[in-house]
Protein backbone atom coordinates (compact mmCIF):
# COMPACT_ATOMS: atom_id res chain seq x y z
CA UNK A 1 0.00 0.00 0.00
CA UNK A 2 2.38 2.20 0.62
CA UNK A 3 4.60 1.68 -2.43
CA UNK A 4 1.28 2.48 -4.44
CA UNK A 5 1.04 5.47 -2.71
CA UNK A 6 4.61 6.55 -3.16
CA UNK A 7 3.69 5.93 -7.01
CA UNK A 8 0.47 8.13 -6.97
CA UNK A 9 1.95 11.06 -5.25
CA UNK A 10 5.58 10.92 -7.71
CA UNK A 11 3.07 11.39 -10.47
CA UNK A 12 1.47 13.90 -8.99
CA UNK A 13 4.42 16.09 -8.38
CA UNK A 14 6.01 14.85 -11.65
CA UNK A 15 2.29 16.72 -12.99
CA UNK A 16 2.54 19.71 -10.98
CA UNK A 17 6.12 19.99 -12.25
CA UNK A 18 5.08 19.85 -15.65
CA UNK A 19 2.42 22.13 -15.20
CA UNK A 20 4.21 25.04 -13.42
CA UNK A 21 6.44 25.36 -16.95
CA UNK A 22 5.61 28.37 -19.07
CA UNK A 23 5.76 26.55 -22.56
CA UNK A 24 2.87 23.80 -21.03
CA UNK A 25 -0.30 25.74 -21.66
CA UNK A 26 0.76 27.58 -24.93
CA UNK A 27 1.65 24.19 -26.25
CA UNK A 28 -2.18 22.65 -25.55
CA UNK A 29 -3.30 25.85 -26.57
CA UNK A 30 -1.89 25.62 -29.91
CA UNK A 31 -2.18 21.99 -30.54
CA UNK A 32 -5.87 22.22 -29.58
CA UNK A 33 -6.03 25.26 -31.93
CA UNK A 34 -4.90 23.39 -35.00
CA UNK A 35 -6.91 20.42 -34.30
CA UNK A 36 -10.45 22.61 -34.65
CA UNK A 37 -9.32 24.49 -37.49
CA UNK A 38 -8.35 21.23 -39.69
CA UNK A 39 -11.68 19.63 -38.50
CA UNK A 40 -13.28 22.96 -39.49
CA UNK A 41 -11.66 22.99 -43.15
CA UNK A 42 -12.30 19.22 -43.46
CA UNK A 43 -16.14 19.87 -42.88
CA UNK A 44 -16.29 22.85 -45.49
CA UNK A 45 -14.04 21.06 -47.95
CA UNK A 46 -16.45 17.85 -47.78
CA UNK A 47 -19.75 20.14 -47.92
CA UNK A 48 -18.50 22.14 -51.46
CA UNK A 49 -17.76 18.74 -52.59
CA UNK A 50 -21.14 17.91 -52.17
CA UNK A 51 -22.56 20.55 -53.18
CA UNK A 52 -21.27 20.64 -56.16
CA UNK A 53 -21.67 16.82 -57.01
CA UNK A 54 -25.52 17.68 -56.49
CA UNK A 55 -25.77 20.88 -58.54
CA UNK A 56 -23.95 19.36 -61.43
CA UNK A 57 -20.73 21.57 -61.43
CA UNK A 58 -17.19 20.88 -62.08
CA UNK A 59 -18.89 17.35 -63.67
CA UNK A 60 -17.72 16.63 -67.91
CA UNK A 61 -20.12 18.93 -70.04
CA UNK A 62 -21.76 20.79 -67.52
CA UNK A 63 -21.33 24.15 -65.98
CA UNK A 64 -22.23 26.06 -63.05
CA UNK A 65 -25.37 28.02 -62.34
CA UNK A 66 -28.20 27.08 -64.81
CA UNK A 67 -25.64 27.94 -68.07
CA UNK A 68 -25.20 25.50 -70.34
CA UNK A 69 -21.86 24.30 -71.29
CA UNK A 70 -19.67 25.32 -73.82
CA UNK A 71 -17.07 23.11 -75.39
CA UNK A 72 -13.76 24.84 -75.50
CA UNK A 73 -12.42 24.79 -79.48
CA UNK A 74 -15.46 23.37 -80.91
CA UNK A 75 -14.56 22.86 -84.61
CA UNK A 76 -17.47 25.06 -86.65
CA UNK A 77 -20.06 22.58 -88.34
CA UNK A 78 -20.22 22.61 -92.74
CA UNK A 79 -23.72 23.70 -94.30
CA UNK A 80 -25.80 20.67 -95.28
CA UNK A 81 -28.68 20.05 -97.10
CA UNK A 82 -31.59 20.26 -95.57
CA UNK A 83 -32.60 16.33 -96.14
CA UNK A 84 -31.93 13.13 -94.60
CA UNK A 85 -30.89 11.65 -98.04
CA UNK A 86 -29.16 14.16 -100.69
CA UNK A 87 -29.43 11.05 -103.36
CA UNK A 88 -33.14 11.26 -102.97
CA UNK A 89 -33.74 14.81 -103.86
CA UNK A 90 -33.08 17.59 -106.81
CA UNK A 91 -32.85 21.51 -107.27
CA UNK A 92 -35.89 22.35 -108.80
CA UNK A 93 -35.44 26.49 -108.67
CA UNK A 94 -32.08 27.65 -107.89
CA UNK A 95 -30.71 31.02 -106.53
CA UNK A 96 -31.24 34.30 -108.75
CA UNK A 97 -28.35 35.22 -109.37
CA UNK A 98 -27.76 38.93 -110.69
CA UNK A 99 -24.32 38.13 -112.51
CA UNK A 100 -25.90 34.64 -114.40
CA UNK A 101 -27.21 33.94 -117.86
CA UNK A 102 -30.15 35.29 -118.94
CA UNK A 103 -31.24 31.70 -119.33
CA UNK A 104 -30.44 31.05 -115.54
CA UNK A 105 -31.84 34.03 -114.23
CA UNK A 106 -35.47 33.48 -115.80
CA UNK A 107 -35.53 30.22 -114.68
CA UNK A 108 -35.08 31.05 -110.84
CA UNK A 109 -37.65 33.69 -111.02
CA UNK A 110 -41.14 32.58 -109.30
CA UNK A 111 -44.48 33.89 -110.83
CA UNK A 112 -46.89 34.06 -108.33
CA UNK A 113 -50.36 36.28 -109.30
CA UNK A 114 -48.58 37.47 -113.00
CA UNK A 115 -46.03 38.56 -110.58
CA UNK A 116 -42.35 37.87 -111.35
CA UNK A 117 -39.62 37.58 -108.33
CA UNK A 118 -36.01 36.97 -107.77
CA UNK A 119 -36.01 33.70 -105.76
CA UNK A 120 -33.75 34.25 -102.81
CA UNK A 121 -32.99 30.93 -102.35
CA UNK A 122 -33.56 27.28 -103.39
CA UNK A 123 -36.38 25.01 -104.06
CA UNK A 124 -35.89 21.13 -102.70
CA UNK A 125 -38.45 18.42 -104.18
CA UNK A 126 -37.71 14.93 -103.95
CA UNK A 127 -36.96 12.86 -107.35
CA UNK A 128 -40.18 10.37 -106.61
CA UNK A 129 -42.43 13.78 -105.96
CA UNK A 130 -43.43 12.48 -102.54
CA UNK A 131 -43.05 14.09 -99.60
CA UNK A 132 -40.01 13.78 -97.01
CA UNK A 133 -38.42 15.30 -93.80
CA UNK A 134 -36.50 18.18 -93.65
CA UNK A 135 -33.62 18.73 -91.35
CA UNK A 136 -31.32 21.63 -89.64
CA UNK A 137 -28.86 22.43 -92.11
CA UNK A 138 -26.85 23.90 -88.83
CA UNK A 139 -27.09 23.41 -85.30
CA UNK A 140 -28.85 26.76 -83.92
CA UNK A 141 -31.87 28.12 -81.89
CA UNK A 142 -35.15 28.29 -83.72
CA UNK A 143 -36.33 32.25 -83.69
CA UNK A 144 -39.38 31.74 -85.52
CA UNK A 145 -42.16 28.64 -85.99
CA UNK A 146 -45.46 29.34 -87.37
CA UNK A 147 -47.84 28.49 -90.11
CA UNK A 148 -47.66 31.15 -92.64
CA UNK A 149 -50.94 31.79 -95.66
CA UNK A 150 -48.76 32.11 -98.52
CA UNK A 151 -45.54 30.42 -97.84
CA UNK A 152 -46.67 27.60 -95.75
CA UNK A 153 -45.46 26.57 -92.34
CA UNK A 154 -42.01 28.86 -91.66
CA UNK A 155 -38.83 27.99 -89.25
CA UNK A 156 -36.51 30.54 -89.01
CA UNK A 157 -33.10 28.85 -87.37
CA UNK A 158 -30.28 31.60 -85.56
CA UNK A 159 -26.53 30.46 -85.62
CA UNK A 160 -23.59 32.66 -84.77
CA UNK A 161 -22.45 36.05 -85.86
CA UNK A 162 -26.06 36.86 -88.18
CA UNK A 163 -25.85 33.83 -89.99
CA UNK A 164 -29.73 32.46 -90.58
CA UNK A 165 -31.42 29.42 -92.32
CA UNK A 166 -34.79 29.65 -93.09
CA UNK A 167 -37.33 26.61 -94.02
CA UNK A 168 -40.94 27.39 -96.31
CA UNK A 169 -43.45 24.95 -97.08
CA UNK A 170 -43.70 22.74 -94.69
CA UNK A 171 -46.27 20.19 -93.75
CA UNK A 172 -46.28 20.59 -90.12
CA UNK A 173 -43.92 22.00 -87.21
CA UNK A 174 -41.66 19.47 -84.88
CA UNK A 175 -40.25 22.30 -83.05
CA UNK A 176 -41.05 25.73 -81.59
CA UNK A 177 -40.14 29.09 -81.13
CA UNK A 178 -37.43 29.26 -78.37
CA UNK A 179 -36.10 25.24 -79.07
CA UNK A 180 -32.70 24.74 -79.43
CA UNK A 181 -31.94 22.26 -82.28
CA UNK A 182 -28.87 19.92 -83.44
CA UNK A 183 -27.64 19.68 -87.08
CA UNK A 184 -29.67 16.94 -89.15
CA UNK A 185 -32.63 17.01 -86.55
CA UNK A 186 -36.02 17.15 -88.11
CA UNK A 187 -38.08 20.18 -88.12
CA UNK A 188 -41.12 19.00 -90.29
CA UNK A 189 -42.13 17.50 -93.68
CA UNK A 190 -42.02 18.91 -97.21
CA UNK A 191 -45.33 20.21 -98.40
CA UNK A 192 -47.34 22.93 -100.49
CA UNK A 193 -48.24 26.66 -100.25
CA UNK A 194 -50.00 29.16 -102.18
CA UNK A 195 -46.75 31.17 -103.75
CA UNK A 196 -45.63 28.82 -105.50
CA UNK A 197 -47.73 26.06 -106.47
CA UNK A 198 -45.53 25.04 -110.08
CA UNK A 199 -43.02 23.62 -107.40
CA UNK A 200 -45.71 21.02 -106.23
CA UNK A 201 -44.52 19.43 -102.81
CA UNK A 202 -41.20 21.01 -101.93
CA UNK A 203 -39.25 23.18 -99.04
CA UNK A 204 -37.48 26.42 -100.05
CA UNK A 205 -34.47 26.86 -98.47
CA UNK A 206 -32.86 29.97 -97.58
CA UNK A 207 -29.22 31.22 -95.86
CA UNK A 208 -29.17 34.85 -95.06
CA UNK A 209 -25.90 36.55 -93.47
CA UNK A 210 -26.87 39.50 -91.71
CA UNK A 211 -30.22 40.14 -93.35
CA UNK A 212 -29.05 39.15 -97.24
CA UNK A 213 -29.79 36.42 -99.01
CA UNK A 214 -26.55 34.24 -100.68
CA UNK A 215 -26.40 31.26 -102.61
CA UNK A 216 -26.85 27.87 -100.74
CA UNK A 217 -25.47 25.95 -103.83
CA UNK A 218 -22.17 27.69 -103.01
CA UNK A 219 -22.13 26.83 -99.31
CA UNK A 220 -23.06 23.06 -99.13
CA UNK A 221 -20.23 21.19 -97.70
CA UNK A 222 -18.30 24.76 -96.73
CA UNK A 223 -18.03 25.97 -92.96
CA UNK A 224 -19.87 28.31 -91.40
CA UNK A 225 -16.77 30.48 -91.43
CA UNK A 226 -16.21 30.80 -94.78
CA UNK A 227 -19.64 32.92 -95.13
CA UNK A 228 -18.53 35.08 -92.80
CA UNK A 229 -15.42 35.75 -94.40
CA UNK A 230 -16.64 36.28 -97.55
CA UNK A 231 -19.03 39.14 -95.38
CA UNK A 232 -16.15 40.62 -94.07
CA UNK A 233 -14.49 40.63 -97.64
CA UNK A 234 -17.10 42.29 -99.32
CA UNK A 235 -17.17 44.68 -95.53
CA UNK A 236 -13.44 45.37 -96.20
CA UNK A 237 -13.84 46.28 -100.31
CA UNK A 238 -16.17 48.45 -99.78
CA UNK A 239 -14.77 50.14 -97.18
CA UNK A 240 -11.59 50.74 -99.61
CA UNK A 241 -13.72 51.70 -102.17
CA UNK A 242 -15.35 54.36 -99.59
CA UNK A 243 -12.46 55.69 -98.84
CA UNK A 244 -11.46 56.42 -102.52
CA UNK A 245 -14.20 57.95 -103.22
CA UNK A 246 -12.97 60.85 -100.56
CA UNK A 247 -9.95 61.67 -102.23
CA UNK A 248 -9.95 64.84 -103.92
CA UNK A 249 -10.17 64.74 -107.27
CA UNK A 250 -7.06 66.66 -108.02
CA UNK A 251 -5.51 63.61 -106.74
CA UNK A 252 -6.96 61.52 -108.44
CA UNK A 253 -6.56 63.02 -112.00
CA UNK A 254 -3.62 61.29 -113.88
CA UNK A 255 -0.41 63.10 -114.10
CA UNK A 256 0.59 64.30 -117.64
CA UNK A 257 4.17 62.77 -118.55
CA UNK A 258 6.98 65.24 -118.74
CA UNK A 259 7.76 65.22 -122.41
CA UNK A 260 11.63 65.69 -123.55
CA UNK A 261 12.88 68.95 -124.30
CA UNK A 262 14.08 68.09 -127.98
CA UNK A 263 10.07 67.63 -128.20
CA UNK A 264 9.51 70.67 -127.61
CA UNK A 265 11.55 72.44 -129.90
CA UNK A 266 10.03 74.92 -132.45
CA UNK A 267 9.23 73.12 -135.71
CA UNK A 268 11.45 75.87 -138.00
CA UNK A 269 14.52 75.29 -135.30
CA UNK A 270 13.82 71.21 -136.43
CA UNK A 271 13.53 71.84 -139.51
CA UNK A 272 16.86 74.00 -140.57
CA UNK A 273 19.33 71.46 -140.45
CA UNK A 274 16.60 69.07 -142.77
CA UNK A 275 16.48 72.31 -145.47
CA UNK A 276 20.50 72.34 -145.21
CA UNK A 277 20.92 68.78 -146.21
CA UNK A 278 18.04 68.95 -149.02
CA UNK A 279 20.18 71.86 -151.17
CA UNK A 280 23.51 69.93 -150.26
CA UNK A 281 21.88 67.03 -152.28
CA UNK A 282 20.59 69.24 -154.89
CA UNK A 283 23.82 70.65 -155.67
CA UNK A 284 25.81 67.33 -155.60
CA UNK A 285 23.06 65.93 -157.89
CA UNK A 286 23.32 68.90 -160.57
CA UNK A 287 27.29 68.56 -160.29
CA UNK A 288 26.81 65.13 -161.25
CA UNK A 289 24.68 65.78 -164.02
CA UNK A 290 27.32 68.15 -165.30
CA UNK A 291 29.83 66.07 -165.28
CA UNK A 292 27.67 63.25 -167.20
CA UNK A 293 26.79 66.17 -169.91
CA UNK A 294 30.89 66.97 -170.10
CA UNK A 295 31.95 63.57 -170.56
CA UNK A 296 29.12 62.69 -173.51
CA UNK A 297 30.08 65.96 -175.52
Amino acid sequence: MREEEKKRTSQKSSLQRLFRKRWVFPAIYLVSAALILTAVLWFTGNNDVADDVKNGANQPGTATGEQPSVPVNQAAENFKYPVIDENAIQVFREFYDAEASAEKQEAALVVYNNIYSPNKGIDIVAKDGKSFEVVASLAGTVTRAEKDPLHGNVVEIEHTDGVVTMYQSLADLKVAKGDVVEQGEVLGMAGENQYDTEAAIHVHFEIRNNGVAVNPLEYFGQSVTKLEDSEKGTEDKEASSKEEDKQPAEDKQPKEEEKPEDSKKPADEEGTPADDEGSEDEENANSTDASIGMAKA
